[in-house]
């Protein structure tokens, strides 16, 4: 069955110790990736969008949607009335269904956690729904989302409990500190999918990037 099938799935990128495996993994999940996350009650495109929309005004661009996968929350933004969004994915697999559905005005094939091809204050937000867990990207991946988002500008992302205890909170607090960002919401912890046994929860999280930037970003 569907459900069982994404389980698997799933417990093996967790498990996955390079960005080559979680690649070669999604590829081969590209398929039926959208209907197993619908039978599993996915929850991270839907607090994201709505996250962003609270946050960020109508028709702000561009957008950069950060582990598009098979662009759920691309459709989204574009009814939303968010004009020009970009989708960044280290599947090419998962970036092919993106590309499909014809919401996207480009595609990266790129992997979060290391240094990104994008000018700084690229992007008017960013969303990263699911991306921040277990076997994908952890704290690293912040600072470049930080430096391509424009000052005064939101990033919207989910971070499973697991991440978040584990370092993640003490960096988001560092960069507060550091007058880097401002966290402006934080939800409660929530599963991320209902039809799925023992699922760790996370959280959602809206940073907005300061207006003057901080020379201490990147010490």
């Amino acid at each position: 069955m569907a459900d069982n099938h994404h389980e698997g799935a799933l417990g093996a990128v967790y498990q996955a110790k390079r960005p080559e495996e979680v690649a070669a993994l999604y590829d081969g999940w590209a398929d039926t990736y959208d209907a197993e996350m619908a039978v599993a009650g996915y929850r991270h495109p839907s607090i994201c969008l709505a996250l962003l929309a609270r946050h960020l005004p109508r028709g702000a661009a561009p957008l950069l949607d950060a582990g598009a996968g098979t662009g759920l929350i691309g459709e989204w933004l574009g009814i939303m009335g968010y004009p020009h969004v970009e989708a960044l994915d280290i599947s090419e697999g998962m970036l092919a269904k993106a590309a499909a559905k014809g919401v996207y005005a480009a595609l990266h094939r790129l992997a979060l956690g290391g240094v990104l091809p994008f000018e700084d204050g690229r992007f008017a937000g960013i969303v990263s729904a699911g991306v921040f867990t277990t076997g994908h990207v952890g704290a690293e991946g912040l600072d470049e989302l930080i430096r391509i988002c424009r000052p005064g500008g939101v990033i919207v992302l989910t971070v499973k409990n697991t991440l978040w205890d584990d370092g993640f909170s003490a960096r988001i607090a560092e960069l507060e500190a550091g007058g880097v960002v401002t966290r402006v919401e934080e939800t409660e912890p929530y599963v991320s999918m209902p039809g799925e046994l023992g699922t760790v929860p996370s959280r959602g999280l809206v940073l907005r990037v300061a207006v003057l930037p901080s020379p201490r970003l990147r010490g």
